[in-house]
C-alpha cells in the first residue's frame, strides 16, 4: 500500500478534503491521511510515498524531517531543498532572464546590523549606497517588502523620497526589495499543480481578504488568459513548483507577474470559493496520485526546475526553450515545402517527396 501524506498546520478545510478525496476514488494500493511524526531517524524513511506539504516554511523540525524522507525516496510536493533556497528577489531575476515581465526591482541591505555581525562584516559594502540609481530606476510609487517574505506582512507603499526613509527606517533586519508598483487594470491570482494544470481567477487584492475574488469585473479576453497561462506554466517550469500560485498585475495589456513564490498557497474553502475550492482538491488529488504511481525505489522521487537541471548538466538556461523552437521551426519548414510541392511540383524534388508522403495521391493530383 502506498500511502499519501498531508503535513499541514492551522488550515480546516483543505487537508481534510484532500485526503477524503483521495480515498473516495479508491485507487488501488492507494491511501491518504494526515503524516503522523512519532520519531525521525537519520537515513530512515517515513512510511509515506508522497507527502503535500503545507506548513514546514514555519516549523525548522518539519523541514528537516522533509529533507530526511526525500532522500529516503518520498516525493515531497513542493521539493524542500528547493524551496529552502528559494526567495522573492531571486525568482524576479529568473523570470527577467526566461522572458516573463516582472516590475523593476532592487534588494536593499537590512536596516540593522544581523545578529553577531558589526560594521566589519559589511567592508564590501558601499556607503552610501547608489541612492540615486535606486531611485531613477525603480520610480515612485512604490512597494517594499521582505525578499523572503509572504503573507503581506511588512509590505509598505512608497509615495516619495520622504517616505521611503522613514519605513526603511522601520525594517528592523529585514532584507527588504523596493519594487515599481504597477498600476493595473485587471488582476489575476493563478493556481498551477503539477507544473501542467492552471486555474486563473480574477483577483481583486485592494478587497478585504474575504471578498478578493468577488472582483465584479468584466470577463478577461481570451487571448490575456492564453498569455497568462503560458507564463504560469514557463514560471513554475523553471522553478520546479508542484503548487503553487502566481500572481500578475495587468498594465496596458501586459501581465506583470508580482508574486509568484506561494509554495503553500492559499486554499480554505471561506477565503477562495466553493468553486475555486472544489478545482484544488480535486486537481491536488489527482497529481498526488499520479505521483504516487510513479514512485520509484532506491531513486529521488523528487521535483527539480529547469533552473537546477540545466545548470547540472552545464547548459545554456534555455536550452529547452531552444529545443522546442528548433523542433517548430523544423515542421514549419517542413509545412512550406509540402505545401509548395503541392503547388509546383516541378520546383523542389525534396518537396516533392515530402508531399507524397504527408498528402493523399488526390490531393497532389490537384
Amino acid at each position: 500500500m502506498k500511502k499519501i501524506g498531508i503535513l499541514f498546520g492551522q488550515e480546516n478545510s483543505f487537508p481534510q478534503a484532500f485526503v477524503d478525496r483521495i480515498n473516495q476514488k479508491a485507487e488501488k494500493n492507494i491511501s491518504a491521511e494526515f503524516v503522523r511524526i512519532d520519531k525521525v531517524m537519520q537515513a530512515e524513511p517515513l512510511d509515506y510515498a508522497v507527502i503535500v506539504d503545507r506548513i514546514s516554511q514555519d516549523v525548522p523540525f518539519y523541514r528537516a524531517t522533509l529533507k530526511n524522507a526525500a532522500i529516503c525516496g518520498t516525493a515531497v510536493i513542493n521539493n524542500p531543498f528547493w524551496w529552502s533556497a528559494d526567495e522573492k528577489f531571486f525568482n524576479n531575476a529568473l523570470a527577467v532572464k526566461i522572458g516573463v515581465p516582472v516590475p523593476k526591482t532592487v534588494i536593499l541591505p537590512s536596516k540593522e546590523l544581523p545578529d553577531d555581525t558589526n560594521e566589519k562584516s559589511f567592508r564590501n559594502l558601499a556607503y552610501p549606497l547608489d541612492w540615486e540609481g535606486i531611485f531613477s530606476y525603480v520610480g515612485f510609487p512604490a512597494y517594499m517588502k521582505p525578499f523572503d517574505g509572504g503573507g503581506w506582512k511588512e509590505v509598505y507603499k512608497i509615495e516619495n523620497l520622504d517616505d521611503l526613509w522613514d519605513k526603511y527606517n522601520q525594517t528592523k533586519q529585514y532584507v527588504m526589495m523596493l519594487q515599481e508598483e504597477i498600476t493595473f487594470e485587471d488582476y489575476f491570482r493563478c493556481y498551477c499543480i503539477g507544473g501542467k494544470h492552471v486555474r486563473i481567477m480574477q483577483y481583486e487584492p485592494r478587497n478585504p481578504h474575504h471578498l478578493r475574488y468577488e472582483h465584479g469585473k468584466a470577463p478577461a479576453e481570451k487571448k490575456l488568459l492564453e498569455t497568462v497561462k503560458n507564463y504560469v506554466i514557463k514560471l513554475n517550469k523553471y522553478l520546479g513548483y508542484d503548487f503553487n500560485t502566481v500572481e500578475f498585475a495587468v498594465r496596458n495589456g501586459v501581465p506583470y507577474a508580482i508574486d509568484f513564490c506561494n509554495p503553500a498557497p492559499d486554499a480554505e474553502v471561506t477565503s477562495v470559493g466553493q468553486e475555486n475550492f472544489d478545482w484544488v482538491v480535486e486537481t491536488a488529488s489527482d497529481y498526488a496520485i499520479e505521483r504516487a504511481k510513479k514512485i520509484k525505489d532506491g531513486q529521488d522521487n523528487l521535483t527539480w526546475g529547469e533552473y537546477v537541471r540545466t545548470g547540472a548538466a552545464g547548459q545554456d538556461l534555455l536550452s529547452s526553450e531552444k529545443k522546442i523552437e528548433k523542433k517548430a521551426g523544423k515542421k514549419e519548414a517542413e509545412t512550406v515545402i509540402v505545401d509548395h510541392a503541392i503547388t509546383d511540383e516541378g520546383t523542389f524534388s525534396k518537396g516533392k517527396t515530402a508531399a507524397k508522403k504527408a498528402t493523399p495521391k488526390k490531393a497532389v493530383k490537384k
